[in-house]
């Protein structure tokens, strides 16, 4: 063996990052990787790392920005687009950040379809926006609008939602704070409401005069 050759010294379990491994080139930490990268460059404890410097260089960048996307992931679900713009805006190169979420949506971690129709239920169910507004929101979140389109349909379907119900819903709840107004700026206030909400004006003058009827 010649001497100075740089040997890697130990791979151990990695402190900081759980299920990664430290290679300890000549005693000093050299990266930090995967038990599948490890085993893709054939890396043992005595093996000289000599020539593959920059391909442990790549998969340790690349394991970073990966174990980032995911860490974020776990926060707060994401789409594909708002995470990748997110990790771009804190500093990650755009290359590595493409290859992380390729790797997320192949594992079936980062699915756009599936947060999309997630989306949909908690804004439509819960705080009950509308169909135009959730659209919106998707498409700021970089959702392709047949993905979006295709996750409020589904929704709908499966949960029987009958917008004109929520719009009247949510007029009648807001009614309740205009009482003391005189009935036109009732009216036009609740409209206006009604309008920032997205809902269709069709159904907001159907939800009000239901609601303004009701004694």
């Amino acid at each position: 063996m010649v001497h100075g050759m740089p040997l890697i010294t130990a791979i151990v379990p990695s402190p900081r990052h759980p299920g990664r491994f430290t290679i300890l080139v000549d005693g000093k930490s050299h990266a930090t990787l995967s038990l599948d990268a490890i085993e893709r460059l054939g890396l043992a404890v005595g093996g000289d790392v000599t020539g593959l410097e920059e391909r442990i260089e790549a998969e340790a960048a690349r394991l970073k920005v990966y174990d980032r996307a995911l860490n974020m992931l776990a926060f707060r679900a994401r789409s594909s687009a708002e995470l990748a713009r997110s990790l771009v805006r804190k500093g990650e190169p755009r290359e590595l950040v493409d290859h992380a979420v390729a790797r997320l949506q192949e594992q079936g971690l980062l699915d756009d379809a599936a947060y999309a129709q997630s989306f949909t239920r908690m804004k439509v169910l819960g705080a009950q926006q509308s169909r135009r507004r959730v659209q919106q929101e998707l498409a700021r979140k970089g959702v392709a609008r047949t993905v979006t389109d295709a996750a409020i349909s589904t929704v709908f379907e499966e949960e029987g939602v009958d917008q004109r119900a929520i719009v009247e819903q949510a007029a009648r709840k807001k009614l309740r704070s205009l009482t003391k107004l005189d009935p036109v700026v009732q009216r036009r206030r609740l409209y206006a409401f009604l309008a920032r909400r997205g809902y269709d004006s069709e159904d907001i003058r159907h939800a009000m005069d239901a609601v303004q009827r009701e004694p």
